[in-house]
């Protein structure tokens, strides 16, 4: 018997591409959450293949990666050229609370828990491809960036590597995102900068990336994180590019998380 008391999984007579989608109940949504994965065609029998995790950011859900980014598309080439070995994509909702979540637990719900406890265990129960042992990966854009950085700070040992594009890094710059008052979510005082997670588990964490465009109103941000992890002496990337805080900046660059995941699963 699995984890959870519904798991709804499409059915793969209809499914396109490779994206299999599925939604389950969840105490830590107080209901139902949704996934969209890409799960390469590998021989039969193969299994525990590693888990990608891709944060969407603000107004998105699950299928944003995939029908915003063309994520898989981008996985497939490199698959298929050998440039990284085959892996699953898994492409959560935030919990779809508001404009979004930021990921973190408040009103009730615990969308930190979702990402980092029922999706990876929803996928290795119901997707044959994975296993017990499929190690974790954890990316995201935006507020996703904002995810993957402080959720992977705060579960180091969880996560084989991060990897962030264009992250918010403070909770505070929510602000500029979304509708709902930042005190409406209640936080607290949990580490709401990325760096303070960091610093926490600085000796425990691993490999690091991120990047943001030279024309992104983030940029400036991401420079200070930059600069405070190296005073920390944390060695990570980081690097910066020409584009904005859009698509098409994200759909060019996510092949280098998947090529820096690829290095260290």
């Amino acid at each position: 018997m699995g984890s959870f008391r519904t798991v709804e999984l499409s059915d793969n007579r209809y499914e396109n591409d490779g994206l299999r989608f599925m939604t389950v109940k969840t105490d830590n949504l107080k209901g139902r959450g949704n996934l969209c994965l890409y799960v390469p065609k590998i021989p039969e029998g193969n299994s525990e293949l590693p888990i990608h995790l891709l944060l969407h950011g603000v107004y998105g859900s699950s299928w944003s990666w995939a029908l915003n980014g063309g994520v898989h598309k981008t996985a497939k080439r490199l698959m298929d050229s050998g440039k990284i070995k085959p892996v699953i994509l898994a492409m959560p909702s935030d919990g779809l609370w508001g404009d979004g979540s930021a990921y973190h637990n408040h009103n009730s719900k615990n969308f930190a828990n979702w990402i980092v406890q029922d999706v990876p265990k929803a996928i290795k129960e119901n997707i044959p491809e994975a296993g017990k042992n499929s190690s974790l990966c954890i990316a995201g854009l935006s507020m996703g960036g904002y995810g993957a950085l402080h959720l992977g700070a705060a579960h180091p040992l969880k996560f084989k590597a991060i990897s962030a594009h264009s992250a918010i890094t403070s909770f505070e710059d929510m602000q500029g995102f979304v509708e709902e008052p930042l005190a409406s979510y209640g936080l607290g005082n949990i580490h709401k900068n990325v760096i303070e997670g960091i610093t926490a588990n600085k000796s425990k964490m691993p490999p690091l990336r991120f990047d943001c465009g030279i024309k992104d109103s983030l940029l400036s941000s991401n420079r200070n994180l930059h600069e405070e992890l190296l005073k920390l002496n944390l060695h990570h990337v980081y690097e910066e590019f020409d584009g904005g805080h859009n698509w098409s900046y994200w759909q060019k660059h996510v092949e280098r998380t998947l090529r820096f995941f690829n290095d260290h699963v």
